[in-house]
């Protein structure tokens, strides 16, 4: 049985044999980097499954790597972990706009990162139907079996999270949505984060299904509660 193949990049030696020894332990297959240009050279040989990525890294910096990896066709879907030593909003913030899945504040526990990367790969094992699936909705479509998003016939730039929460917003229009709700059913029971993971992912999905992001048509927010996937007739 293959087992998942992880790619770190981190730079402290003590953090890289951490993770590298706690995830073999688990069953997972790791191999680091200790830069994030040497990661990306490896990446035209292999892809993972699942890249963690530090962020203060010598040379270019782990955003400019999540940039790059979104970038490129063949990593463009493969989830995203970022640890910063910060516990800094802005720095999570920003690494969930550029498509990471998930953040990492260090220090971290050896629990939170296995729970962290199971989640995902729960999530990812469970993303896509065994069947072909295609869900429409106004001028947006949801190819389930391919992930691929369109507005009219343009395909849309999705990484995974916003994917599977455009798709289970879309198959509960009309309903109301805790951002609670939604947290624990994209992100996992077991996820350590916070609500305004949800926010962040919801406004960079209107920025691409909205024709005006700043006025939904689509993504309604209930205030004090979440997210409703409107139901009524658009366009």
């Amino acid at each position: 049985m293959s087992k998942e193949l992880v790619y770190t990049v981190e730079d402290e030696i003590h953090i890289q044999q951490l993770i590298k020894y706690n995830l073999e332990s688990n069953g997972y297959r790791v191999i680091t980097f200790d830069s994030g240009e040497s990661l990306l050279r490896e990446c035209k040989n292999a892809v993972p499954d699942l890249f963690i990525l530090d962020i203060m890294l010598p040379g270019i910096d782990g955003f400019e790597v999540c940039r790059q990896l979104r970038q490129n066709v063949q990593t463009k879907n493969v989830p995203i972990i970022m640890l910063t030593a910060k516990n800094d909003e802005f720095d999570k913030v920003l690494g969930l706009e550029l498509g990471a899945d998930d953040y990492i504040t260090k220090p971290f526990s050896v629990r939170e990162l296995l729970a962290r990367v199971k989640a995902i790969f729960r999530r990812v094992n469970t993303a896509l139907p065994s069947e072909s699936e295609i869900i429409k909705h106004g001028n947006i479509t949801i190819d389930c079996t391919r992930r691929e998003v369109y507005k009219d016939s343009n395909l849309l730039e999705m990484p995974l999270k916003e994917f599977e929460l455009l798709k289970l917003l879309i198959l509960n229009k009309g309903k109301v949505l805790s951002r609670d709700l939604l947290l624990e059913k994209i992100w996992g029971f077991d996820y350590y984060g916070e609500t305004r993971t949800v926010d962040v992912h919801i406004r960079y999905l209107r920025q691409k299904i909205e024709d005006d992001d700043s006025n939904p048509a689509y993504i309604e927010t209930v205030r004090g509660i979440g997210y409703r996937f409107n139901d009524k007739g658009v366009k």
